[in-house]
């Protein structure tokens, strides 16, 4: 008979409570991919959308990350027993995710790891830090020195983001709806902390614009955004936190500045040629992690079987970090 694994499903479209453990055939190794055992996975808002039936594209057992050890390797590229994260690659939207205790992942999407870090501060990291790395260093360009704009910047990427360019010795100015968390991010190293709101430009100067602006709220602040940014300056949206909503009536002749450049990020496109995990230097950032340089432990670990109660803090929008389900 064949092998099968539990897996959490999402049998139909809704709630929470929609989702379900179920037992289901366990993969089989696949040349060219990795089948790993998964340990811990972070949770996503993108999952949230899925279970919802709003992503454009959804597997029944999701997940977009996870952390864990090699099964097998047809190819040979990974050590069976190794300590891997697994990120993209399709997981979770056009093929099953790491919502399963075991998942096929392409080998282009799977990093080995070197770390005493326990499975669920592991499992923290991939999703947002390759993200937050992605935005400021590939697409931003940021340079040391130059002002950056991160709106969104208690939200999981937006706290990698803050890490890494205040690392890289960019002057950030970070936004967050929770005015109770203005000295957290001015002690992760921001030369100011706004409170995020519609016509942010109000609360600079007359005319002062951004070298670089980071949006993660989405597109109901996506046109300010770019007014934010100077001529020559760069703004990238890789966000939806205030939702998914379409700009109505966007008219880039009237609401854009001549010599801004406008970029767009979705993490699917990790370890793609044009994205590939090899330009993320995920291992140095699991070690200064490692070694207590930032703050990266989930903001709430559940169990497998506490999936439900993982979503509904997903669901509440007040988990100030990551979500991290460990699967022993």
């Amino acid at each position: 008979m064949p092998e099968t694994m539990e897996a959490i499903v999402i049998p139909r479209f809704g709630g929470p409570e929609v989702l379900e453990i179920q037992t289901v055939p366990k993969p089989e190794p696949v040349a060219g991919e990795v089948l790993i055992k998964v340990h811990a996975f972070g949770v996503n808002h993108a999952e949230m959308h899925m279970r919802k039936g709003e992503w454009d594209e959804w597997n029944p057992i999701t997940g977009l990350e996870c952390v864990g050890t090699v099964e097998a390797c047809p190819g040979g590229e990974i050590d069976v027993g190794t300590q891997v994260i697994g990120v993209m690659g399709g997981m979770g939207r056009n093929r099953p995710g790491g919502y399963g205790s075991f998942v096929n992942t392409p080998i282009s999407n799977v990093v080995p790891i070197k770390t005493n870090l326990p499975w669920e501060q592991l499992a923290a990291i991939p999703e947002v830090y390759s993200t937050a790395y992605s935005c400021l260093f590939t697409v931003l360009d940021l340079k040391a020195g130059e002002t950056i704009l991160i709106r969104g910047s208690t939200s999981t990427v937006g706290q990698a983001a803050l890490n890494l360019a205040v690392d890289a010795g960019a002057r950030v100015t970070a936004t967050t709806r929770r005015t109770e968390r203005f000295d957290e991010i001015k002690a992760r190293g921001a030369v100011d902390a706004k409170l995020e709101h519609k016509d942010l430009q109000s609360e600079f100067p007359s005319g002062f614009k951004f070298d670089k602006v980071l949006n993660l709220i989405g597109n109901s602040v996506l046109v300010e955004s770019i007014s934010l940014a100077r001529p020559g300056g760069r703004m990238l949206q890789a966000g939806w936190l205030g939702g998914l909503a379409p700009v109505v009536d966007f008219n880039p002749m009237v609401e854009m500045e001549s010599g801004v450049h406008f970029s767009l990020f979705h993490s699917k496109v990790l370890g793609t040629p044009e994205f590939p995990m090899s330009k993320v230097p995920i291992q140095d950032i699991v070690s200064k992690i490692e070694r207590g340089a930032w703050d990266a432990k989930p903001a709430f670990v559940f169990e497998y079987n506490e999936i439900h109660k993982a979503h509904e803090m997903l669901d509440s929008h007040n988990a100030g970090g990551k979500i991290v389900v460990r699967h022993y």
